[in-house]
């Protein structure tokens, strides 16, 4: 837990300055009537261009993967009964 815990009014008038420390590493804990609620920190940064194909040779999709779902289970998704004529 941080040295600091900022009450809600003081957190919102310096809201500017403690989203720069959130930025630079801080974390801010913001709390309203002394409680706890909120946590400000940074963003991390996204680390290089994403590579795609990581996963190749180590998942498997089935044959049938985009095939039509049974009846039972398609009434389903669409909230209504399953009627079996």
């Amino acid at each position: 837990m941080p040295d600091k815990v900022y009450n809600l009014y003081e957190a919102k008038t310096h809201l500017s300055q403690l989203v720069d420390r959130a930025a630079k590493g801080e974390e801010i804990v913001i709390a309203k009537a002394g409680v706890p609620l909120a946590k400000l920190i940074s963003v991390a940064q996204q680390k290089g261009k994403r590579k795609p194909g990581g996963w190749e040779g180590k998942i498997r999709i089935a044959d049938d993967f985009d095939a039509p779902l049974p009846a039972e289970i398609q009434a389903a998704f669409e909230g209504r009964a399953y009627e079996n004529h």
